[in-house]
């Protein structure tokens, strides 16, 4: 990612939602919260794995959640319904680099508000969190 991409985004200030990054890849949450602090969100939560996410995902309450498809105990399937069972106003993304008409399909299906295939840009992110916050 260029420098100048985190630069042209709008920052707001004092976000109040937080947020959780579901992914097994240590760069893609690295990446992903740095764009999402960048936006002003204050708190981002992560996990790697399903176990991990469930228990922040309860504990935390976060307003949004980025949740990849592919994680190493579970499929991010599965926990979309848990999410969305435990909670109906939280906004969540999926996240894979595996971008099949079946995968959007579950992912609208369960819940999820969008849909977005690895690897993506800081600018694809900020449309989907600037209205949010």
């Amino acid at each position: 990612m260029q420098a100048n991409q985190f630069q042209s985004m709008e920052l707001k200030s004092s976000s109040k939602l937080n947020a959780l990054i579901v992914d097994d890849t240590v760069a893609v949450r690295l990446y992903l919260k740095r764009i999402l602090q960048e936006l002003g969100v204050q708190q981002v939560f992560e996990a790697s794995d399903g176990v991990h996410a469930e228990a922040i995902f309860l504990q935390q309450q976060p307003q949004l959640v980025f949740l990849d498809i592919q994680l190493p105990d579970v499929n991010g399937q599965v926990l979309l319904e848990k999410f969305r069972r435990r909670d109906q106003h939280s906004h969540i993304f999926m996240i894979s680099a595996y971008s099949s008409v079946d995968n959007l399909k579950a992912a609208v299906a369960g819940g999820a508000e969008a849909f977005v295939v690895k690897p993506f840009t800081a600018e694809r992110i900020s449309n989907l969190v600037q209205p949010l916050l």
